[in-house]
Formats: C-alpha cells, structure tokens, sequence
C-alpha cells in the first residue's frame, strides 16, 4: 500500500515543481485498493451465502481493560458456503482469550483433516480438549476464558421423503457462559448451555469429583464451571464443551454470538425481537451493544451477529 505519510510531506503551492499529482495519485491508489478490498469481500459473502457484523466495547464505566477476543471466517478453511464464529471471555486477564482466538480454529482444521469422517460434534469436542491441554501446559498464562464456537456448512441430508437435498446445518460448542443464539422461525433458540455455579448439574459433578461450590463460585473462586485454561482448577473447571447440531431452513433468519456482559442485561427473546427487522448484520450488532451499555451492563462487550441468505 502506498505510504501517504511520506507523500503528504510536500508542501502544496503556485510552484509548477510541487508534485501535486504525486499526492493525487497516492490517494487514489489507496482508494482502489479499499475498493478491491470491498469487492474481495463482497465476492466472499456472496460464496459463503452469510454476511457477518461485529461489535465490541470495553466499557469504560466499569472495566479498566478488554478482556474479549474473537475469531470469525468466511468460507472456512477454503471450503465454499462454510463459516466459523467464534467469542473467547477471558478472566484474570485477557491472554488466554486472545490465544485461543487464534488457536482454535487451527486445531480444528488439523482435526478435521486427520478425521474427515468423523461426526463435527466430536471434531469441535476434540477441539476444544486440544485447546485446553496446549493452553494449561503455557504456565505462563495462568488465567482462562469461556468460549462459544459455532461452525456452519453444507451438508447432504435426506428430506421427509427420503430425498438428498443439500442444508445448510449449524454446530456449536461452548464452554462457560457466553452464548449462542439462533431465530429460528422466528423465535430464539438457544444453542449453548451457561456453565455456571446455579447451575445444578454442574453443582453435582463438581461435588462428585471432590470440589465444592460456594455463593455460585467453583471452590469459593470462578463464576464459570467450565473454561479453557484456568490449569489450578484444572480438576473442577473442565474443558469439554456442550455441543448442538441445527439444520437450518430459509426461517432461519440470524445468529448471534456474545459474551456475558450481553446477556447479563438481555434475555434470548429480546435480543432476537430487538434485531429482527435489521438485516444489516454490523448495524445489528452494534444496536445490540448500545442496549447492553443503555442497560448498565457492567462487563466487558463482545456481539457477533451472522445474518443467513436464503
């Protein structure tokens, strides 16, 4: 790209020598540039048959440092109509979250490759297992963070009739309390389980497994029951992520994936009914964050909304 700081140096005047087309020339390279840019993108969002807003925002009111990290890809791992979302929330610190951003997805890849046939289930299981071990052998990242991941592509399935149609099937997994949420003709339908200490089943495995849970926090500490890090707690606090398979139809209009300070503030059904009628995936999402902040959420703000083409 051509480096405007440099070009910019020239004082402009009446001078014939004054390069003024040179100044010209490189804005006008930039400005291409930004709109092959945008038609790359376009040409993306056009073969992967979704389009994707992101929103995210510290919240300075109540919090000194963002702590959030994300991931997303259009037609993944090159694979044409296939997607990856992803939302990392980290605690003690914001490492373990921008590692797993990046780490993921890869290990995911990798999985897939050695295992083709293997259900996506279990590959996004695997996945997050992997994550969770190279992330507690890293000592020097002694936090940890929650995660929702969601993987969408094509599939052959058979109808009601026992034809083979191509669907587009969703798959999600989470580890701790961000959320996935889908409308689902019209309705919200959550795809993720919050792992929390009210949570009752979560209470008994990790009683069972010889820790405790006090005011709702695993052994008097961590809000979550599951994360991906947190190796001091390692014995309570597992990495196995609740997994969904959805087969979408042409109701199914929009995803949403955020952290908790979202969901602190705004339930399932007022999410999906506030952004219904927007079907700009970045202005949705950034409608979404303002209610969060207009609602006194006090964490940090982390929105991912996928809109689906029919």
């Amino acid at each position: 790209m051509t480096d405007i700081k440099e070009i910019t140096t020239t004082v402009l005047g009446d001078d014939d020598d004054t390069p003024v087309a040179s100044i010209i020339d490189g804005k006008e390279s930039e400005e291409e540039e930004e709109e092959i840019e945008d038609t790359t993108l376009l040409n993306e969002i056009k073969r992967a048959g979704f389009s994707i807003g992101f929103s995210e925002d510290r919240n300075k009111r109540c919090r000194r440092t963002m702590e959030d990290a994300h991931a997303f890809f259009y037609n993944f791992n090159d694979v044409e109509g296939q997607g990856y979302f992803a939302i990392f929330d980290g605690h003690a610190g914001k490492q373990a979250a921008e590692w797993c951003g990046k780490q993921l997805h890869e290990n995911l890849i990798e999985i897939i490759k050695e295992s083709p046939n293997m259900p996506i289930q279990e590959s996004l299981n695997k996945a997050f297992l992997k994550t969770d071990s190279q992330l507690n052998e890293k000592r020097g990242i002694p936090s940890g963070c929650t995660a929702i991941v969601v993987l969408v592509r094509k599939e052959k399935i058979k109808d009601e009739d026992g034809n083979e149609v191509e669907k587009r099937v969703l798959y999600s997994a989470n580890v701790g309390d961000a959320r996935a949420v889908l409308s689902k003709n019209g309705h919200a339908l959550r795809l993720s389980c919050d792992h929390k200490g009210s949570n009752l089943d979560e209470v008994q495995r990790i009683t069972d497994a010889g820790g405790f849970v006090l005011n709702a926090r695993v052994n008097g500490v961590l809000a979550v029951t599951r994360s991906l890090g947190d190796y001091s707690m390692k014995e309570w606090v597992i990495g196995n992520p609740y997994t969904t398979r959805v087969v979408l139809n042409d109701e199914d209009k929009f995803l949403i994936l955020a952290c908790d300070g979202i969901w602190d503030v705004c339930t399932d059904d007022e999410a999906v009914e506030l952004i219904e009628n927007i079907t700009d995936p970045q202005e949705a999402s950034e409608v979404l964050l303002k209610h969060a902040l207009d609602n006194f959420s006090t964490d940090n703000l982390s929105v991912l909304i996928v809109r689906f083409n029919n």
